[in-house]
């Protein structure tokens, strides 16, 4: 009896914080949205081609931000996406015009990639240099490279199969980019939160000391990031010369920043130990979709980028704060 009283008088157990500032990119994706479609109106925002519109704009950005969400996961960072998505376009392009078959541009294109990933790889991890460092100048070295082997000349692309493939295509009614996009978004979701793997990028990146001690080989783990980076940048790179039909060096030029940004809005610590790629891809859609609707909102290109950068500022500033 006394037992049954005790157990009624117990409170309820109620939660005693929400975590809301995890969920702030959708937030701000929203409010985005309705504010760009009561302002422009349906017809010339909301309508499905101005969506696809959007996804074609942002589905390179995409696929670079998911990867670094592994190395930014990892407590790192590349900041050579950008011109190594240049590079493995250029390679790609000049391998197909010099006769050899589509299969033969893809593999090289990739192979460039990856060669760049494991340099940063092996200097961030072998030879101990910060990944900010190494990556910057890698940044500044690949970028030279492309425009030296071309004489910044644009390489134009005539295999339809490929460019089809790789951004100019359908599915139906769908763009490939969307495919691309919606691919390698499941794939990396799946990679991070299900897999060993995954795991050990986040113990990585929450605390290496921890992790070393518990049996992971956090320098492998962090030189896989960046191949991982180094395979999505080079993917990218074709995504754009399938769309343009015509690589340039220009390609990728402040897509590093872009992926960072898109990361981090999505929920990411920048010091490493947690990731989300349902949020990278939102936060890639974000940032996409204010500059879709600036556009159309006849915006010069200058305030176009004091806007987009005032609403991200905005967005990360209402996000959870790290604790160092």
């Amino acid at each position: 009896m006394q037992s049954k009283a005790i157990k009624q008088q117990r409170p309820l157990a109620f939660p005693s914080k929400i975590g809301w500032q995890d969920y702030v990119v959708y937030i701000f994706f929203a409010i985005v949205l309705v504010f760009f479609s009561a302002v422009i109106g349906d017809s010339g925002f909301l309508t499905l081609t101005n969506m696809f519109n959007i996804v074609r704009a942002t589905a390179m950005i995409a696929i670079m931000a998911i990867a670094m969400t592994f190395v930014i996961s990892s407590g790192e960072l590349d900041l050579s996406v950008g011109s190594t998505t240049a590079l493995s376009a250029l390679v790609s392009a000049l391998v197909m015009k010099a006769g050899y078959s589509m299969f033969a541009g893809v593999a090289a294109g990739l192979i460039s990639g990856l060669v760049v990933g494991s340099i940063n790889g092996f200097f961030v991890t072998v030879i101990g240099i910060p990944s900010f460092l190494v990556t910057l100048g890698m940044m500044q070295f690949i970028r030279g490279f492309d425009m030296w082997i071309t004489l910044t000349d644009p390489v134009p692309v005539t295999n339809e199969t490929f460019n089809n493939i790789f951004g100019s295509g359908n599915l139906g009614t769908i763009p490939s980019l969307l495919v691309w996009a919606v691919l390698v978004t499941a794939v990396g979701h799946v990679t991070l939160k299900y897999t060993p793997f995954g795991r050990q990028v986040l113990s990585t990146g929450g605390n290496r000391m921890a992790a070393e001690y518990s049996g992971i080989n956090t320098k492998k783990v962090k030189f896989i990031t960046f191949l991982l980076s180094g395979l999505a940048a080079s993917t990218a790179g074709m995504l754009y010369t399938g769309m343009m039909q015509t690589a340039r060096f220009n390609f990728g030029t402040g897509a590093e920043l872009l992926a960072i940004a898109a990361v981090i809005l999505g929920g990411t610590s920048m010091f490493g130990g947690k990731g989300t790629i349902i949020g990278t891809l939102v936060g890639a859609l974000l940032i996409g979709m204010i500059n879709n609707g600036l556009i159309i909102m006849g915006l010069d290109v200058s305030q176009q980028m004091m806007v987009a950068g005032a609403i991200i500022i905005l967005a990360v500033s209402f996000g959870k704060k790290p604790t160092i």
